[in-house]
């Protein structure tokens, strides 16, 4: 490699907001990413889309640390994150991720799931850490929940105050893992609306998927997984519209066919 070009990556590493190269992924036997190239800019919404075990959740799993990579390297904001000797709970206080499984503390006040981390990890007093909260529960219309405990929410509050706990910590990326994929039908938009809200304020955030019109509708970038690569990527008027490759125009098919898009 010649320094120029060298020092052409180092600039497209350090103006992503996330970068992702060759990254590869097994589970024993079982190769669950494929060599998985991305690059997400700041303020960029990127939307995963593809069948159940096309690698999708696996790939958040690795962007927080959360599984050990086999093979490649990611970056957040040009800094290397799998390389030796890194700090992981330094990382995981830059990327947020929320499941579709809330895992909110069910012993705890939605105050207390939401204040729990910024004090023991970022060493916040309990005044401001309560202070930031209140302001963040009020925003998505969840002030009035502050005192209650999370068996007395609807799953779509539940979910809400999950993302709330996230962004309490001040994450410079947010990964979302199928959020609405435990919710009824009739809770997912309150979601989805507060998602929407994220977006337009400008937050980094890579999204797995299977509400296709919601990707349509919120996303920078759309990518399509299949077997564990990225098989095709654009906009999601020309993702959705006129997909190049013959499997994700398969797969898109299914989706119309069942009425989910």
């Amino acid at each position: 490699m010649t320094a120029t070009a060298g020092a052409d990556r180092t600039a497209t590493a350090a103006a992503s907001a996330l970068s992702i190269r060759g990254l590869w992924k097994s589970f024993g036997e079982l190769s669950v990413l494929s060599g998985i190239d991305l690059e997400v800019a700041e303020h960029e919404v990127i939307a995963l889309i593809g069948s159940s075990g096309s690698g999708k959740s696996t790939l958040l799993r690795c962007i927080n640390l959360l599984e050990p990579i086999d093979a490649g390297r990611i970056l957040i904001e040009g800094e290397e994150i799998t390389g030796s000797g890194v700090d992981v709970d330094r990382i995981r206080r830059r990327v947020g991720i929320v499941f579709q499984s809330f895992n909110l503390f069910p012993h705890m006040t939605v105050l207390d799931n939401v204040t729990l981390a910024p004090r023991k990890v970022l060493g916040r007093s309990r005044a401001a850490a309560a202070t930031d909260a209140v302001a963040l529960l009020e925003r998505f219309g969840l002030a009035d929940k502050a005192g209650a405990h999370p068996d007395q929410l609807s799953g779509g509050q539940q979910q809400r105050v999950a993302i709330v706990r996230a962004l309490a910590m001040q994450p410079d990326l947010l990964l979302l893992d199928e959020v609405t994929s435990a919710l009824d039908p009739e809770l997912v938009a309150e979601v989805l609306d507060v998602i929407r809200g994220l977006a337009s304020g400008g937050m980094t955030m890579v999204i797995a998927t299977h509400e296709m019109g919601f990707a349509r509708d919120i996303a920078s970038r759309v990518c399509f997984l299949d077997g564990g690569r990225i098989l095709e990527q654009g906009p999601p008027a020309r993702i959705f519209a006129e997909p190049r490759e013959a499997r994700t125009r398969q797969f898109l098919n299914r989706i119309i066919e069942a009425g989910r898009l």
